[in-house]
């Protein structure tokens, strides 16, 4: 589905983070982790095809995603971002329509089709009784599950997303993230940065670690998530241990003291 070929990202001559090879399947998460400021939103940038790369490429169905047009990538794939505050009072209907953008002609309206879907997709992650809500007016939480309605209005295959629980409280942490696994479940390819280690235990199936500029870690969440490894990335002493939840074993992580 998307595919990266030692990938290097930056901006003119300043290299942000380099060497990234990745293969991203239907159905996958993919959870990437790293200090503040290391090149995560960067590498989002440069796989949407914001910024250029560097160095490497970027494959979307074995296609240059950066020889592609904006609605043909946007048709593929669909971004979440951190946060989003349109600048005007829309209704949550109309900002899920938005998704629909790449499949409208230029100077065409949302049909009947396009407004199904929208609906469709707010039902899909629950908050379709939010429709006539205006935007801005509902909690943080509810603006999450509302963009995450949005890109998949887009009928893309593959979501990116940016920090999807940053700013949420603890429940929505978890029911976001109960989300992100449901679309998988569906099929959908979802590729994710989080802060939190454990969010990353609890939902992906491969994990990459972005420690600086020149090194770059990726593989199966167990053998790359390390007590050492968290250690070093967040300079305090890390302990793994494994609860049980729900019959089904899940580490997690915390500070060593």
């Amino acid at each position: 589905m998307l595919e990266l070929k030692s990938v290097v990202c930056g901006y003119g001559k300043r290299v942000v983070v380099q060497g990234v090879s990745l293969r991203v399947e239907p159905g996958e998460i993919i959870g990437i982790l790293g200090p503040n400021g290391v090149g995560k939103t960067t590498l989002f940038k440069s796989i949407l095809g914001h910024i250029a790369l560097l160095g490497g490429q970027v494959l979307l169905y074995g296609k240059n995603i950066h020889k592609m047009t904006r609605p043909e990538v946007a048709q593929k794939i669909g971004y979440v971002p951190q946060a989003h505050t349109p600048p005007f009072s829309y209704t949550v209907r109309d900002v899920v329509l938005m998704g629909r953008t790449a499949h409208i002609s230029l100077f065409s309206a949302p049909g009947a089709k396009d407004y199904a879907i929208a609906q469709e997709s707010l039902e899909v992650v629950g908050v379709s009784h939010l429709a006539d809500k205006i935007y801005t007016k509902i909690s943080g939480g509810e603006r999450q599950m509302v963009l995450i309605a949005r890109a998949l209005a887009q009928k893309a295959e593959l979501l990116i997303m940016d920090e999807p629980t940053a700013n949420l409280d603890f429940g929505n942490q978890f029911r976001a993230l109960q989300q992100v696994q449901k679309l998988a479940e569906s099929g959908l390819a979802v590729v994710m940065t989080t802060h939190f280690p454990d969010h990353v235990y609890m939902c992906a199936d491969k994990v990459v670690v972005i420690k600086n500029c020149a090194e770059v870690l990726m593989g199966k969440v167990k053998d790359i998530l390390t007590s050492d490894l968290l250690s070093e990335l967040y300079g305090l002493p890390v302990i793994i241990t494994e609860i049980n939840m729900a019959g089904k074993k899940l580490s997690v992580c915390v500070p060593a003291h």
